[in-house]
């Protein structure tokens, strides 16, 4: 077990002789001094709104979410995750497109724009395309930009974006935390990381994972494949590819993160991930569902009996375990995450997981997790083009 949420099966081809002294080193870190960011993952972080602000938007029922990358995909995967206990109606604006006016400005929605920069230019097209006469809330860094003087000239509510917090890892500040509070989640649930960082069960895990994927870069491994069975945490994955994606690939490094729909790739990508490149390491990931749809008895035919009183729950598990019986006898690497309940809890412990994660892998590889530089180049190089 990682949590009392989570079942984990680390990869189990690699030993770590050093793992006690490793742990011993990563509990001396000192990880709120060392990254500021990690403060948003804590109990005691102070929101830069208070829930009087949001008692009005709180009784309406439609929103929209403009945003690009780390600004929206947290909200987003809270959001598709936890569908079953949200009451309002959120549409997440993460693209440009071509008929974007078109398509959405007749939706009577209450909007969130968020960006940190305030400077992002597809976030300013789609809310110059998007924004309309209902209530608007605005987060972003204080400062001169175009979405902060913005928000300023029409009179909306603006929300801190702390000058210290990434987007990729602002999940669980006031970026993620916002819209789960008028989602009606319990956003106190979230903030796991001063019970985790404590956990030995929690760390050694951890150290295992982190080591393992270091010395798969080492071998050429670079590919990170998730086999996502649980069509309900896609956007989490999304997230994920952002964090890692983002986080650490510079200086001729990093790790690819790439997202493989399961069962459905059972048919069109499975081959290769048997018998292909080998040049990957996997992530199963699987959620116990409460309420299962099960098989009509009546329509089953004599040849698949077998399938009588099973639910589609059932044999998507043992999908998942036949793929990781296989992988393991061809010696593929895999880890396993498997979700017993499907809460604020568990969330927050995979955010907490996968960002504690990549810091770590950052500082192993020696590069900074928390900067795009690259990024900025086609920014810079996109405002030449419109300027000629």
């Amino acid at each position: 077990m990682l949590t009392a949420n989570i079942k984990f099966k680390n990869f189990k081809i690699l030993k770590n002789q050093k793992k006690k002294n490793i742990l011993n080193k990563i509990k001396k870190i000192n990880w709120l001094k060392e990254y500021p960011v990690l403060k948003s993952l804590t109990k005691e972080y102070e929101y830069s709104f208070n829930k009087k602000i949001l008692k009005s938007f709180k009784k309406q029922s439609n929103f929209r979410l403009i945003g690009m990358g780390g600004s929206v995909l947290g909200a987003e995967s809270i959001y598709q995750f936890l569908k079953y206990k949200v009451k309002k109606n959120f549409i997440f604006v993460n693209n440009l497109n071509q008929k974007s006016k078109n398509n959405k400005k007749k939706i009577k929605a209450n909007n969130i724009i968020i960006s940190k920069s305030g400077n992002t230019l597809e976030t300013i097209l789609n809310s110059n395309l998007l924004l309309n006469k209902n209530k608007n809330i605005f987060i972003t860094e204080k400062n001169n930009s175009y979405l902060f003087n913005l928000a300023k000239e029409l009179k909306s509510e603006i929300i801190e974006h702390k000058n210290y917090i990434g987007g990729r890892y602002s999940v669980l500040s006031e970026v993620g935390m916002l819209p789960a509070e008028i989602m009606g989640l319990d956003v106190k649930k979230f903030k796991r990381f001063n019970y985790l960082i404590k956990n030995n069960n929690f760390l050694n895990h951890l150290i295992k994972n982190v080591d393992a994927i270091l010395k798969f870069v080492k071998l050429g491994k670079f590919n990170s494949i998730i086999l996502n069975y649980d069509e309900n945490s896609d956007n989490l994955f999304k997230w994920y590819q952002q964090l890692v994606a983002e986080s650490l690939g510079k200086k001729s490094q990093g790790i690819l993160p790439t997202i493989s729909t399961m069962p459905k790739d059972n048919h069109s990508l499975l081959q290769l991930y048997l018998e292909g490149p080998k040049k990957s390491f996997y992530s199963f990931f699987y959620t116990y569902e409460k309420k299962p749809d099960k098989l009509n008895n009546q329509l089953i035919r004599q040849s698949h009996k077998y399938l009588k009183n099973k639910s589609i729950s059932k044999i998507l598990h043992s999908q998942k375990l036949a793929t990781e019986n296989i992988f393991f006898k061809k010696k593929i690497p895999f880890r396993s995450f498997e979700i017993i309940n499907r809460n604020e809890e568990t969330m927050g412990d995979l955010f907490c997981f996968f960002i504690l994660e990549t810091i770590l892998l950052g500082r192993a590889l020696n590069v900074n997790p928390f900067d795009q530089p690259s990024v900025e180049l086609i920014k810079k190089e996109t405002k030449r083009i419109l300027f000629i």
